[in-house]
């Protein structure tokens, strides 16, 4: 039996691990065998690279060398981790995909949607989640409780005009792909937001 596979997205401080740790915990209680893992990262190799993406100042990579890094760093994670688990039956439950490269170097930093489609589908063989929980929270909100984390990264220090873009990124996709997409409300507690997950991923359950 093939697994599933659920991504979570959504902007800084929308709660996406937190909830996806809550989602795969779940998910566990009721039997199933679960990978929870995130992007960039994942596997050793997918982690090196992020640290490369995620660390130094805001303008370290061009657009296109950083969406490079994200696809160096997904093609290993899909390979080693993802497909593999996904094969053995296991549901895998990540913490963003191919949906922030469209949102983050697409509508953020300009570099042609069309173009990073065609290297996603190179970097994993077409690979795409069977569900996209986007956590759908106000710019201000987020900013907040990202501040409050502490250890801002790179896109953290990016302006407000670049997380407006990667937002609205996030609600389009939702309202394109509403077969694939949910669009989450953020602005509730952690409970009811996990209510919320659940409820839109127990149509997948067998």
């Amino acid at each position: 039996m093939t697994g599933r596979f659920i991504t979570f997205e959504g902007g800084e401080g929308a709660g996406k691990s937190t909830q996806a740790a809550l989602l795969a915990e779940r998910l566990r209680a009721a039997g199933i065998d679960v990978v929870l893992t995130r992007e960039p990262g994942g596997t050793p190799g997918a982690e090196a690279i992020r640290a490369l993406i995620v660390e130094g100042e805001p303008d370290r990579w061009t657009a296109t060398t950083e969406a490079l890094l994200v696809n160096a760093a997904r093609a290993d994670h899909v390979a080693r981790l993802i497909r593999p688990a996904l094969a053995a039956g296991k549901w895998v439950v990540c913490d963003r995909f191919v949906d922030s490269t469209l949102a983050y170097q697409g509508a953020g930093k300009a570099l042609a949607a069309a173009d990073l489609l065609e290297a996603h589908r190179f970097a994993t063989d077409n690979l795409w989640a069977d569900l996209t929980l986007v956590l759908d929270l106000p710019l201000a909100v987020g900013a907040a409780r990202a501040a409050a984390r502490g250890r801002p990264d790179r896109f953290d220090r990016l302006g407000a005009d670049f997380h407006d873009r990667v937002a609205a990124s996030f609600v389009h996709v939702a309202h394109q792909e509403p077969d694939r997409v949910r669009l989450i409300d953020a602005t509730g507690d952690v409970e009811a937001v996990a209510a919320a997950v659940w409820r839109a991923v127990e149509p997948l359950l067998p």
